[in-house]
């Protein structure tokens, strides 16, 4: 894994209904199939539609012990770039830590964003057109699954094999093969995209 600490933490923020949620649990169980140990949980205010939403998920080699909601993230992972402009995404990430996002804005774009809440983030910023890629080849806008490619790719916190693995695990049975393939193809055209 790329990370420094022995824990590695993670925050999605997205809106409800775009599945972060079901991500980090993908995550978790691709995770857990590798041998490591991890922690995946919600927090949201009131359950809405489109209300904003923080999932957290913690990875590591060895057993965890604290069940407190991250404040110190290693990656952010943003669904829906609108909440750039109401939520601190990149609180407490610092030059070595990343965040990844779906948008169609570019690096620097998503960095003055960032600057006009009065942040300043050093890190990498990886955006990535994960509704993009998810309308063009599912046929629906659902980033959740399209970026755990570019999780991945970035973090190499589990292997995209285990991710895609589980994704069909979870879901084949519930929305038939060709669709799980479809999403599958997305997730691999996610962890390819530079």
């Amino acid at each position: 894994m790329k990370y420094h600490k022995d824990i590695f933490e993670i925050i999605f923020f997205a809106r409800g209904g775009q599945g972060a949620k079901a991500a980090a649990e993908i995550l978790a169980q691709a995770a857990t199939h590798e041998g490591k140990f991890v922690q995946a949980f919600p927090s949201f205010g009131p359950e809405r539609s489109g209300a904003p939403t923080k999932t957290y998920l913690r990875l590591s080699d060895n057993e965890i012990r604290t069940h407190e909601p991250i404040v110190d993230p290693d990656v952010v992972v943003v669904l829906d770039d609108t909440l750039l402009s109401s939520q601190d995404v990149s609180n407490n990430l610092d030059k070595r830590e990343s965040l990844i996002i779906n948008t169609q804005m570019a690096e620097h774009a998503v960095r003055s964003q960032i600057a006009e809440l009065g942040k300043k983030f050093e890190g990498k910023i990886y955006p990535i057109d994960a509704s993009g890629i998810s309308l063009s080849i599912v046929g629906q806008p659902r980033p959740n699954t399209v970026i755990l490619g570019k999780f991945v790719q970035v973090t190499e916190a589990v292997k995209l094999e285990s991710v895609i693995e589980e994704f069909r695990h979870i879901f084949e049975d519930k929305v038939g093969k060709e669709i799980t393939d479809k999403n599958v193809a997305a997730i691999e055209k996610a962890y390819d995209t530079i």
